[in-house]
């Protein structure tokens, strides 16, 4: 299977947060574990959509569901490593779109990992993908490319 590559435009990236790698995140091999990248990507996303006023479930049944991730990693982070979480938006359709994530360690500079998130807006009452509410696309304006 090919390599899997991810770069995204500069100026996708709307938002920011930091995280510190806890020795609980740590693996065998002494480094960020693949699953704790994971859950640190995941609340990136959550800080994210907070941030920007969006809940993940609008308390009427409809939430935001991942449909994929992907993430390359370029470098090994280590306990007690503070991590620079570059959030963005792109590639919306729809239905959803992707959040998009660089991964870098401020203290050196180094470009830790990249991810996408897909994601999609769906009724849990009937259990259906649905599509994107006016009021999110309109928060992103700049990337509101609805197919």
């Amino acid at each position: 299977m090919a390599r899997l590559t991810l770069e995204f435009p500069e100026d996708q990236y709307c938002y920011s947060t930091h995280l510190t790698v806890r020795v609980t995140d740590i693996n065998g091999a002494n480094h960020l574990g693949n699953d704790s990248m994971i859950s640190m990507i995941s609340e990136a996303r959550a800080r994210f959509l907070y941030e920007v006023g969006i809940r993940e479930t609008d308390g009427n049944g409809t939430g935001i569901i991942v449909t994929d991730l992907a993430t390359t990693y370029r470098a090994e982070a280590h306990a007690r490593d503070q991590l620079l979480f570059e959030v963005g938006v792109m590639d919306f359709n729809r239905y959803g779109g992707d959040i998009t994530f660089r991964i870098s360690r401020p203290a050196d500079g180094t470009l830790v990992a990249m991810a996408k998130s897909g994601f999609v807006f769906f009724d849990y009452h009937q259990s259906r993908v649905v599509p994107m509410p006016a009021e999110f696309a309109a928060k992103f304006s700049k990337v509101n490319r609805l197919a």
